[in-house]
């Protein structure tokens, strides 16, 4: 809420003036390693002759002081009181220099957090007025004046004004209200006023428990979506994300309504909680509230993001060092990320205890399922305490049975928490079992709730015990902006990718990967993959390598046959490959596919490789899939396996490819009024470069814009299209050889703010080049507006008709994210002899105007680029160039020492 400006209440004197303000201003705050000297504080807030400037210099005093207690290790627990006790004086202080009539008639009330006496250094500070029957325009200036006055000495002040009538009334319309005046305590003004606005909106007038606890559950489950219903996002709210802070307060809240206690110990007392978990609350609700009393001191405002920018910090803060194969932050982080995996199992088991007491019948009759569990309002439960021990196999079998029974509301708060006791009897003895293998495998086979278990398995802890390479990626971040999830996150995101696939309700997502889907001979051989594909992450040496040791070894453990088991750790082994065969590798080149299809050896091996890696790539991060890429795998994918039918020792003929390409160009063109004629005349200038280099409907688009194409009108070309055998928006580009368009052509599509998935530059017989480029706008799709390709295309025009050298930097910033690492830039070179060509890998920091950069110094050392594979890794680039000199030869190894020294040098200076 928005203070009352001061310039508003001109018309009453002020009572905060003073013309002596320099007394308080002067005062210090003792903390000397004992707290706060709040004998001084109390001193100087009594002195008359404080003003506006003295209260400001006391809460900056002591914010600096609880900031200095801070370092020092003092308990977070006393430090948010503190605050709030700080502020409480302040407050109280200024409220007694009101007019009499405003302190005698008016309560004085804080509530929200303020109210529980939490406060970290720059939290809003939550008032409530409850005003007297029909007196709101009496006291209206005063308490304008006040507002104002605490504004101004730097508090952030939230206010509402009320009476007792309008309190109950807005409570019972808006939860939020209900919520915040349940803790609610009197700071000044007449208590009467105070307790009889407590009655009103206690669970006898509104919001009874029943109405009130669903409406909690219901606004923890929207809130809870807003975040992708994860706790593991790169930059987690502390606050509001599943397992943060409001997770706790909701247990508190319901408590409140239910038992009248606001006290997480009291629920020990009423067997909601056990000790154990009380202090899984309080360890963790103190680790998140040192991780905001740190955000508010490091951003020096209000602040629940753990951002980026905050996070190495605040890990140094907190005095962690980086280690052999981890980072310090990244060390801070999962410890993060475990923490409020902690959290959020112990919410879910309160909540459903809460379910249970509130809206269901607590001494239901159980059903009996099984020998060893039960159904109890819905929830599956054991059917004795000692289940677990006298057959620990079924901590495996509990998650079948959910399988099985997918009417089942989940597992209930008691078991949950037997299943936490018991989790050391999954040992070596257990994991050697054969009869867990088999129930493993099974919960792997399951026609149904495959992932939905596994992500239980891993809440629960029973997946990271069971196998434990993967325990130890639980909570493992890695500090790039390519990887949006922790590792088990994303690794269960990968089995959750592949499992749709299996599903026939989402046939209609990928329908060619469903297809191949359920054409598999196993298909947990592509979960287990799945599973352990990034395993070995934070080991040290080659994650993909490692890795496949560990797959097959479990593998073969688990009864698999020899040859399932190598495969699931070929896969491992190869996961990156088609990725990058796809992004960094030309793949109109034969031999690429033909030295692909040779690592693949076979269509079993492609299929599951090919699946494998549109689940890994989808699952890493939400912004990293797009149709570009979807068309690239399926491409790379659909030419291997032709490859591989046709018989390795048959590579597919050059002469023929070319065949297939100008008929497949000539059937599209026969609807079209293009005689055979104009198309000998146009195609005779296209070298076998291009016929190689261009799909079929790119060259019968070219060839109608070239029909017409009077170069004494214009010397160039430029056209702009949406076609559905692309996944982008294709750019074309018809100009002179000599004009070096590449630098000015993706500086205009950065300006435009798209993303260049694909850029070909094939310079033909004629002195002419064609320019093939494909973009996505940020969102991932092509142009969709009509009127936005117009305007790019005019803009281009413009551009190459000039022959501008543009700066895009100048309309355009790196994102925050990005700007935050620093990436030395690297370039090699490979020369590709067969291709008569040279091969330039560059990898340096993501920024715009970074391929209009590269494209200047090229074209300032005469080096004319073929093609460009672009592929952005968070916040680096991994461009690759494959290039020629004026004579279209390879570069010899004196322009190649320069090159690289030019283009160090240039994006070093931009960076």
């Amino acid at each position: 809420m928005r203070a009352p400006a001061s310039s508003t209440v001109q018309p009453e004197p002020n009572p905060f003036e003073s013309a002596n303000a320099a007394a308080l201003a002067r005062q210090t705050l003792n903390v000397g390693g004992f707290g706060i000297d709040w004998d001084r504080i109390d001193a100087a807030l009594a002195d008359p002759a404080a003003g506006l400037i003295a209260y400001r210099s006391l809460l900056r005093s002591a914010n600096a002081a609880l900031g200095q207690l801070f370092l020092a290790d003092t308990p977070i627990e006393q430090l948010v009181r503190d605050r709030a006790a700080v502020v409480d004086r302040v407050i109280q202080s200024a409220w007694n220099r009101c007019p009499a009539a405003l302190q005698k008639r008016v309560s004085l009330i804080a509530v929200g957090g303020y109210g529980r006496h939490e406060l970290h250094p720059s939290s809003d500070v939550d008032l409530l007025f409850i005003l007297p029957d029909r007196m709101r325009r009496r006291y209206g200036q005063s308490i304008a004046t006040f507002l104002a006055f605490l504004w101004d000495i730097g508090l952030e002040v939230g206010h509402s004004a009320r009476t007792v009538a309008e309190c109950r009334e807005e409570s019972r319309r808006d939860m939020t209200v209900a919520t915040s005046v349940m803790e609610s305590r009197l700071l000044a003004g007449p208590e009467e006023l105070f307790k009889r606005m407590q009655n009103a909106v206690g669970p006898t007038e509104i919001w009874p428990a029943r109405t009130f606890f669903e409406a909690k559950l219901k606004e923890q489950r929207v809130r809870h979506h807003r975040y992708d219903d994860t706790a593991y996002n790169l930059e987690p709210n502390i606050k509001g994300s599943p397992g943060g802070l409001r997770d706790i307060q909701v247990i508190t809240w319901i408590a409140m309504r239910y038992f009248g206690t606001g006290k997480l110990e009291d629920l020990v007392e009423h067997e909601f909680l056990t000790p154990a978990q009380l202090a899984i609350l309080r360890d963790g609700r103190e680790f998140l509230w040192r991780i905001r009393f740190a955000l508010h001191i490091v951003t020096g405002r209000r602040e629940d993001r753990l951002l980026f920018d905050h996070q190495a910090k605040i890990a140094s803060l907190f005095g962690y060092e980086d280690a052999s194969y981890t980072l310090a932050v990244e060390q801070f982080m999962q410890r993060y990320y475990r923490t409020v995996m902690e959290l959020s199992r112990v919410n879910e088991m309160l909540l459903q205890l809460f379910q249970e007491a509130i809206l269901m019948n607590p001494h239901a009759p159980p059903e009996p399922l099984t020998e060893d569990f039960q159904v109890r309002n819905g929830f599956l439960q054991v059917t004795s305490n000692d289940v677990f021990q006298s057959n620990p196999s079924a901590l495996l079998e509990i998650f079948l049975i959910l399988q099985q029974h997918p009417e089942l509301n989940g597992v209930s708060a008691y078991t949950i928490a037997l299943i936490r006791r018991n989790l050391h009897r999954i040992d070596d003895e257990f994991r050697q079992s054969p009869k867990n293998h088999r129930l493993f495998l099974q919960i792997l086979h399951a026609p149904e709730g495959v992932t939905h278990e596994l992500r239980r398995m891993n809440l629960y802890g029973v997946l990271g015990q069971y196998i434990p390479h993967f325990g130890r990626i639980v909570g493992r971040m890695q500090y790039d902006l390519f990887h949006a999830y922790t590792v088990d996150e994303h690794t269960l995101f990968v089995v959750s990718n592949l499992r749709r696939f299996a599903l026939e309700r989402f046939d209609h997502e990928f329908p060619r990967c469903s297809e191949i889907m359920k054409g598999l001979p196993v298909p947990e051989v592509a979960y287990l993959a799945g599973l352990f594909h990034d395993i070995a992450k934070g080991r040290g040496g080659d994650h993909s390598e490692l890795g496949a040791v560990d797959a097959e070894a479990y593998c073969l453990e688990h009864g698999m046959s020899r040859y399932e088991a190598r495969l699931v750790a070929w896969l491992v082994r190869h996961h990156l490959a088609l990725s990058l065969t796809a992004q960094k590798k030309d793949v109109d080149d034969q031999e690429v596919i033909r030295e692909f299809a040779a690592l693949v050896g076979d269509e079993t091996h492609l299929d599951y490789l090919y699946l494998l890696t549109v689940a890994d790539v989808r699952a890493t991060s939400p912004k990293l899939w797009n149709s570009w890429k979807a068309q690239l795998f399926e491409e790379l994918y659909e030419m291997t396996k032709r490859a591989l039918r046709r018989g390795l020792e048959i590579p597919i003929d050059k002469e023929e490819l070319l065949l297939e390409k100008k008929q497949a160009a000539r059937q599209l063109l026969a609807s079209s009024e293009v005689s055979d004629a104009e198309i000998d005349r146009i195609w005779a200038d296209f070298g076998e470069e291009y016929f190689l280099r261009c799909r079929s409907e790119e060259m019968s688009w070219h060839t109608q814009l070239l029909v017409d194409f009077d170069p004494s009108q214009r010397p160039f070309l430029v056209a702009v299209q949406n076609d559905d055998s692309s996944a982008g928006t294709t750019i074309f580009l018809y100009t002179p050889q000599v004009d070096f368009t590449f630098a000015t052509a993706t500086a205009v599509l950065d300006e435009f703010g798209l993303t260049i998935v694909d850029a070909r530059v094939i310079p033909l017989e004629n002195g002419y080049s064609v320019s093939v480029y494909v973009v996505l706008e940020p969102d991932g799709q092509r142009i969709l507006d009509t009127a936005r390709c117009e305007q790019l295309q005019q803009r281009l025009r413009r551009a190459v008709d000039r022959g501008d050298d543009l700066d895009p930097r100048v309309t355009r910033r790196a994102p925050r994210q990005v700007r935050m690492f620093s990436t030395s830039t690297m370039v090699s070179f490979l020369q590709d002899e067969k291709n008569s060509r040279t091969v330039i890998e560059l990898v340096t920091g993501d920024r715009p105007g970074l391929l209009s950069e590269v494209g200047k110094v090229l074209r300032d050392n005469h080096v004319f680029i073929l093609n460009a594979k672009i592929l952005t890794v968070g916040e680096r680039a991994e461009d690759v160039f494959f290039v020629t000199d004026e004579q279209d030869r390879p570069l010899n190894e004196a322009t190649c020492e320069t090159l690289k020294h030019s283009l160090v040098t240039a994006l070093e200076e931009s960076a």
